[in-house]
């Protein structure tokens, strides 16, 4: 069905106003079949006199100018030295203890506070300081004992990995209260995914596309959510997912608290938190830059010698579980494959995998059955495992955010790591932007014992290359000649020929 602008009357105060396309999408979305009788300004009043949350789609809100681009930071009193003095109640509290918390990180002593007192809370820290937990509690500690039935807290996260992580920690704090979780992600059938909702769940962490679908089949009702939790906000920007935000942020009650976390503050961001947001309260423990406990150094290597320079540098360091990323799905398979073809126990982490087999990967390495993971940044967030002693970045990452990102799964939760980048000539720029949010610069390094001097397999130029049809400039056989397909009669069957 196709739409235009429309102009209408409005039916209380006379006024011309535009129903545009996106509304006209958001009503057919809603189930409604009339188009609005008031303008936006009229049905502000008459919502403002109904209970705060209804299916018409809220006034837009002006986006403010920017001419400060840095949150206000407002200092945060002390929080708790234990998470005995959070005032958490006991069912939450038992879930605490059986997890193996003890002492709240920065992150959590500083944010559990506001988020627990109800307000809107901004949390800017390094990867790896313990943010889960600084949303999940307070999460766990507004649903209390709650019998299951509407959705009343939702969590938006930008991958899969996340997804599952974060709902796994909600089963771990809240083993004891009932709750239950759900996570929604593409990949997989949404059939199962609906038959869950059906059953009743308290929380929905999800991915925003495929929240989208299930907002768009029907299938799940957010008008009773109370809580709703943005996580990893940058790397959600990055991946594009800022439209998808504001769709879902209109389908959700304004009477809401809000929790957003971040390691750093894009432009993006900072229009979202200055829309959407009420009054929030900012905590940032560091800056956003890698962790002061993960040591760099960059090993400058042609890019033909790569392979060999990671097989050799495996070989010659001391790790525990290693991640190596690189750019792109199908270098992934390529850096795997030719580790597996070295003798190395490995597994791999992209896209184009199903999700079973994906799952199936993180299970193998957070076990630790599997000692190195090749990755692309889809992983940069999402694998959370404390005995990850290196990150290698086999290729340069394209932005000193997502540099962050990845060097993040190393150094966690104060322990230390060691990050390992391979640096060709064309990466001096992002090299340089990498040293001004250190505020140092990087040893260089020389493997002992590699050969530098190898040089590049040379390419038969004279040879011609062996290709489909369809990738090269020889012209398609013809139909008549194809045996089986397109114009060609299949032969008729012979029981003499069988």
């Amino acid at each position: 069905m196709s739409f235009q602008d429309k102009s209408i009357i409005c039916s209380d105060c006379g006024a011309s106003f535009i129903f545009n396309v996106r509304d006209q999408e958001f009503f057919k979305l809603k189930g409604f079949r009339q188009e609005p009788k008031r303008c936006p300004d009229c049905r502000k009043k008459v919502n403002a006199e109904r209970k705060p949350f209804n299916s018409v789609i809220p006034a837009a809100v002006p986006v403010p100018a920017m001419e400060d681009t840095t949150p206000i930071i407002e200092p945060t009193a002390p929080g708790a030295a234990d998470f005995e003095g959070f005032g958490l109640n006991p069912d939450v509290m038992t879930g605490v203890k059986l997890s193996g918390y003890t002492v709240p990180t920065a992150i959590q002593s500083a944010a559990l506070p506001h988020a627990l007192a109800g307000k809107d809370v901004i949390g800017l820290a390094q990867t790896g300081t313990g943010k889960t937990a600084a949303f999940v509690l307070p999460m766990l500690q507004r649903l209390g004992t709650h019998k299951r039935g509407n959705i009343r807290c939702l969590v938006i996260s930008p991958t899969r990995e996340l997804a599952e992580q974060t709902n796994e920690s909600i089963a771990s704090l809240g083993r004891k209260t009932g709750i239950r979780g759900i996570s929604l992600y593409g990949g997989v059938g949404m059939y199962q995914q609906v038959r869950n909702i059906r059953d009743g769940v308290d929380v929905a962490v999800a991915c925003p596309g495929r929240l989208l679908d299930h907002i768009w089949q029907g299938s799940i009702d957010l008008s009773s959510v109370e809580l709703l939790v943005i996580d990893e906000a940058d790397r959600m920007f990055d991946m594009g997912f800022l439209p998808d935000i504001k769709q879902i942020l209109k389908c959700l009650p304004e009477t809401r608290q809000t929790l957003l976390f971040s390691a750093t503050m894009p432009p993006d961001v900072r229009i979202l938190i200055k829309t959407y947001l009420k009054d929030p309260v900012t905590v940032q423990i560091g800056h956003a830059a890698p962790a002061s406990s993960v040591s760099h150094a960059l090993y400058p290597v042609k890019k033909h010698l790569k392979p060999a320079l990671l097989a050799a540098l495996l070989r010659q360091t001391e790790t525990e579980s290693v991640v190596i990323f690189t750019r792109t799905k199908h270098g992934a398979e390529k850096v795997a494959d030719n580790l597996a073809r070295n003798g190395f126990d490995v597994t791999s982490l992209q896209g184009n995998l199903a999700q079973a087999r994906r799952q199936a990967a993180i299970d193998k390495f957070k076990a630790g059955k599997v000692k190195i993971m090749v990755a692309t940044d889809i992983a940069a967030r999402g694998i959370d495992v404390l005995r990850i002693s290196h990150v290698i970045n086999y290729d340069m990452p394209d932005t000193t955010d997502a540099y962050t990102h990845r060097i993040g799964r190393t150094g966690r939760i104060d322990k230390t790591g060691e990050a390992f980048t391979f640096v060709c000539p064309e990466d001096g720029e992002m090299v340089r932007q990498v040293e001004r949010i250190l505020n140092k610069k990087i040893e260089r390094r020389i493997l002992p014992g590699f050969d530098y001097t190898l040089e590049a397999p040379k390419v038969d130029s004279t040879a011609r290359p062996m290709m489909h049809h369809r990738f090269n400039n020889s012209p398609a056989p013809s139909p008549a000649r194809r045996p089986y397909g397109g114009y060609a009669k299949k032969p008729a069957f012979s029981r003499s020929a069988a």
